[in-house]
């Protein structure tokens, strides 16, 4: 597989994502929508996520289909940027249609970014206006390293960032991913350059650094027992992963818990109690499996690949700004 023309989750047909940032609050929004419902799942492995309409993501559920998925900063104060996603896509005509009322599906996720040296001190909750911006913004393409939900993000050592990537997969099915990289583990290897995911990367997309010296130079230590960096609460790396293969609800769901794994080779740790680590999956359904027994197979391990280089990217291209409280890798190593 390799990647597509973009290298970003907008690879797949008919997806956009927009980002709207603050930087006096340091903190954003970054919505991902298409010009139809598509089919969501999502699968949550972190212990402290912040959630909304996930529930009815289930396979046994209802609604089937979501009109836009949300990725926000603010901790549960995000979680009302899907409000201004909803207020937007009713205003076109959008959601689910329930006699001569439509209600637009948004479920969303957030990570914590309010220790993060912004000016957190509003009288109004600032997240729905953002959500709207965003998604007025969305397009094919945009920007990575410190926009949307990624914009006040941090890892245990450097600033992170969103992070996207994708892959076309010889059967012509594409998988990309989107994410917001704010771990209380590391992307990168000790205090070195080197990041996690580099056997993953594609190119020179997130510094083309190969594998010589990461774990070689004493910078890793097999038998370390890591401490947490950042207080309890401070974490959480939110992601989408999509294909433009027809799959159902269901699978779907097997999709996004394969795509944990990738979280888990670029983040160290990941997963943890005080990270809210979570991915939703999307299926817009353009094209058909062609080996319905295989197919799946090979999305799942594509989407844990495209998942991983994306987190690297998102640190990657994270850009210093005054008032940061931590480095980021551009300073240090670019």
């Amino acid at each position: 597989m390799q990647p597509g023309p973009r290298n970003l989750i907008t690879d797949i047909e008919g997806l956009i994502v927009g980002n709207a940032s603050a930087p006096r609050l340091r903190s954003g929004v970054s919505v991902l929508t298409a010009d139809r419902p598509f089919t969501a799942a999502v699968h949550v492995m972190g212990g402290a996520p912040g959630t909304r309409e996930t529930d009815l993501l289930a396979p046994d559920k209802l609604v089937q289909e979501v009109d836009a998925l949300v990725l926000s900063g603010g901790s549960a104060f995000g979680l009302d940027a899907a409000s201004g996603v909803m207020d937007g896509l009713r205003a076109r005509g959008r959601g689910f249609a329930v006699g001569d009322m439509r209600v637009p599906i948004v479920p969303g996720a957030i990570l914590f970014d309010l220790l993060n040296g912004g000016d957190k001190d509003w009288d109004q909750n600032p997240y729905a206006p953002l959500g709207r911006a965003a998604l007025e913004a969305a397009t094919r393409d945009f920007t990575l390293g410190s926009q949307g939900a990624g914009y006040g993000a941090m890892t245990g050592n450097l600033k992170g960032g969103l992070g996207s990537a994708s892959a076309v997969l010889d059967s012509g099915l594409t998988v990309g991913a989107l994410v917001a990289v704010n771990a209380l583990g590391s992307a990168t290897v000790g205090a070195g350059r080197q990041f996690w995911a580099a056997p993953h990367e594609q190119g020179a997309e997130f510094g083309g650094m190969g594998l010589e010296g990461a774990f070689s130079a004493g910078l890793w230590d097999p038998g370390a027992e890591p401490l947490p960096v950042k207080r309890r609460g401070e974490a959480t790396t939110i992601a989408i992963v999509a294909t433009d293969a027809r799959l159902t609800q269901a699978e779907a769901q097997r999709m996004a818990v394969a795509a944990h794994d990738g979280m888990a080779r670029a983040l160290l740790p990941s997963h943890t109690p005080y990270d809210g680590d979570l991915v939703f999956a999307v299926a817009t359904g353009q094209k058909p499996l062609t080996d319905p027994a295989l197919d799946p197979f090979r999305l799942g391990h594509a989407a844990a690949s495209v998942l991983a280089r994306a987190i690297a990217r998102g640190v990657y291209h994270a850009r210093p700004e005054p008032g940061d409280v931590m480095p980021c890798w551009q300073s240090l190593f670019g």
